[in-house]
């Protein structure tokens, strides 16, 4: 890819804005990852010991498995794991997606507990560090073991990250930004005796200070700055990986939001991924299908106003 490519899109305020706010993600995510892994093993182990049926340790002999979110005919042993988590869940009440769950893999392996507090899709994972930032924010707010973390802090980055994502052109304001940095910075603070997340809040903070539109490898700017191409890298993989990120969403809740509302980020995103050669080819894939479903979606208001 043509690095200047990237830095004529960094050049664009609210673009560069919602590529830092990614990389801020990314490095929470980071973060976390050790944190929720420690805390759920000892989640897990706690749970075995306070529930005299689950101090057995036997597993599951019935291969129970959900049906999509709905998990109601299991064994007893299964029957008692579900019990447990939805008594440890903030929002029993609510859709837990049993989907991401192996039930048979309960009793030895704290990670499947863990997706049982995760958004959808998961059920291929089986590590902490293969979840997103979204995957463990959720796990902090709907497990009660994280009680002692401010939960309206961590709805308020929750509710951020699914602003960046669903960005219908890909871009946030400096006044979001700010909104944004206030509600990262307060939970940072809560967990900042973890020595990982301490160093993520490190990264986050020089990646909120620096001027990404200054900087291009080997060439000297207006003001005379640059930069090395270590930062300039990992920018361009954190772009990839927020893109790759924002399209798997796009593309997997197309048909669960109203037509006119994902019309709109459809033709936006293929607007936006159209007119960057280098970002066309790199998601050749994911602009196909949006094209098929934006194709769709035409027709369909069509056929409303036929």
């Amino acid at each position: 890819m043509g690095l200047e490519d990237l830095f004529a899109r960094l050049n664009e305020a609210d673009y560069k804005n919602w590529l830092k706010a990614g990389f801020c993600l990314q490095k929470l995510r980071e973060g976390l990852c050790g944190f929720a892994d420690s805390e759920m093993r000892d989640f897990h182990n706690t749970v075995i010991e306070n529930n005299l049926i689950l101090q057995r340790r036997q597993r599951c002999s019935s291969s129970c498995r959900p049906r999509g979110n709905q998990f109601e005919s299991a064994c007893p042993l299964c029957n008692e794991w579900r019990r447990e988590i939805l008594r440890h869940h903030t929002k029993p009440s609510g859709v837990i997606n049993w989907g991401n769950c192996r039930p048979w893999l309960w009793p030895a392996q704290h990670w499947e507990l863990a997706k049982a507090f995760m958004p959808r899709g998961l059920a291929d994972l089986s590590r902490a560090d293969q979840c997103d930032a979204a995957a463990l924010l959720n796990l902090l707010h709907f497990c009660d073991h994280f009680s002692f973390i401010k939960q309206s802090v961590i709805r308020e980055v929750i509710h951020c990250r699914n602003e960046l994502m669903h960005s219908c052109k890909l871009r946030v304001s400096n006044e979001w930004m700010a909104r944004f940095q206030k509600s990262l910075e307060q939970l940072l603070r809560t967990l900042r005796h973890v020595p990982e997340v301490a160093a993520s809040d490190q990264q986050i903070q020089e990646m909120l200070s620096v001027d990404l539109s200054l900087h291009i490898p080997g060439v000297v700017c207006v003001d005379g700055a640059s930069t090395d191409g270590e930062l300039i890298e990992s920018i361009s993989r954190c772009e990839t990986d927020l893109l790759r990120e924002s399209l798997r969403d796009l593309l997997n809740n197309s048909e669960l939001e109203g037509n006119h509302i994902t019309l709109e980020k459809l033709q936006n995103v293929n607007r936006f991924l159209s007119s960057h050669k280098d970002l066309e080819e790199q998601f050749r894939t994911e602009l196909q299908s949006i094209r098929i479903l934006e194709a769709q979606q035409l027709q369909g208001v069509k056929s409303d106003h036929a």
